[in-house]
């Protein structure tokens, strides 16, 4: 339960970082997020989802 704690906090620092360093452009981010069609946001998910769940396994000694 710790290590999910950890990718939470890790994940919003990241966030954070983003947003505190270049907020003009995380917003013309957004708005150009707005404009893709919903299938090309579902695959960068899944192929972020898979990145992510790839180096978590390989960080906790899975090869």
């Amino acid at each position: 339960m710790s290590d999910l704690v950890v990718a939470i906090g890790l994940v919003l620092v990241l966030e954070g970082v983003l947003y505190a360093l270049a907020p003009g452009h995380m917003k013309d981010f957004m708005k150009k997020a707005q404009e893709l069609p919903e299938q090309s946001l579902r695959t960068g998910g899944l192929v972020a989802l898979f990145l992510g769940f790839l180096i978590v396994w390989i960080a906790r000694g899975g090869f």
